[in-house]
């Protein structure tokens, strides 16, 4: 019988639905190439050596023509740098200056690789070289929230094959990130501790849905994922924001996010997958029943009529099932 399950830091519903259920190698797509198919450099690519868009340039690191990781300015962006912030409201219509910053950070100087494929070490970067922009944006007073997310492969909404990740810093909170921090604040205020870590000292102690664990993160389907493959990044330390994570934590984290996305690259043939830095807003960095993750949703099933009518995913696998064979793959072969 099929089963819903909530998750209790976000409150939502998920359907389980065993009698639907595929196994976990049925999600595999053999349709899909490898990421070092493909030159290592394209004439074409605005993001490769020697192709750069002087005129969007933001940051380098390092700060020359031997970088590693790039920040340009979107050419098409939601939002603009410019402007002032304005609020209007007129009868029932609510409007607010579209101001703000759309960037994208290039990853790499190759054309032809991705996570799976980098040195941790070069993972790693991409984030330092993250929080080192979110701190110099932050201090824009116009800025609500900074959310930096990354679309991997045509499926999950990425138009160039040039590894990169965006930022979008908004004029205001989503609802979204407003409803997961009420919820987590009613938590606190009910329990008096944080629902993520409670989450992770029960994943760790039952076992079935950890994939990775590290010095300072566990890696796990969530209890009530929303779909196959859904994953958790989460800090054991209590950091209500991404932009707080110290040295150490960075690097381990570049191992991490290195061999969860091998760990797909290799068991699901490199997957279309999204993932998120779910992080606190910019007024609330040190809100005690905030907790810091990155969400990772490979693109490996869809929402159709009942998900936009409830809100509530059907989840057409076990996550304890999507976690043992996760665990199973060796993310340390040589893949040459």
């Amino acid at each position: 019988m099929s089963e819903l399950r909530q998750n209790l830091a976000t409150k939502e519903w998920v359907i389980i639905a065993v009698e639907r259920a595929k196994r976990p190698h049925e999600f595999v797509d053999a349709r899909h190439s490898d990421c070092g198919d493909g030159p290592e450099w394209d004439a074409r690519c605005p993001f490769c050596p020697g192709n750069e868009e002087l005129d969007l340039d933001v940051l380098r690191v390092p700060n020359d023509n031997e970088w590693r990781v790039r920040i340009v300015g979107n050419r098409y962006p939601a939002l603009s740098v410019d402007g002032d912030l304005e609020r209007q409201y007129i009868g029932l219509q609510r409007r607010i200056s579209g101001v703000g910053y759309h960037e994208v950070i290039v990853e790499s100087r190759r054309h032809n690789t991705c996570a799976a494929l980098q040195a941790p070490a070069e993972v790693a970067l991409v984030f330092r070289t993250f929080i080192e922009r979110a701190w110099q944006v932050q201090t824009d007073r116009r800025i609500e929230y900074l959310l930096f997310f990354k679309n991997h492969g045509r499926n999950a909404g990425a138009s160039l094959v040039h590894p990169h990740a965006q930022m979008v810093a908004l004029p205001m909170v989503p609802n979204e990130v407003r409803v997961r921090a009420d919820e987590a604040r009613h938590h606190f205020d009910e329990v008096g501790r944080c629902a993520f870590c409670e989450m992770i000292e029960q994943e760790l102690e039952l076992g079935a849905r950890v994939i990775l664990e590290t010095e300072h993160f566990v890696v796990f389907a969530p209890y009530a994922s929303v779909t196959p493959f859904h994953i958790w990044v989460v800090p054991k330390a209590h950091l209500s924001s991404f932009l707080h994570a110290q040295d150490d934590e960075l690097e381990d984290l570049g191992q991490v996010m290195h061999r969860i996305l091998r760990k797909l690259y290799l068991g699901l043939n490199n997957p279309d997958y999204n993932y998120a830095i779910r992080t606190a807003p910019v007024r609330d960095l040190g809100a005690a029943y905030l907790h810091w993750y990155i969400t990772i949703v490979p693109r490996i099933s869809y929402a159709a009529g009942f998900e936009i009518g409830s809100g509530i995913y059907i989840n057409a696998s076990l996550p304890e099932e999507c976690a043992e064979f996760l665990r199973r793959v060796d993310d340390l072969a040589d893949m040459g």
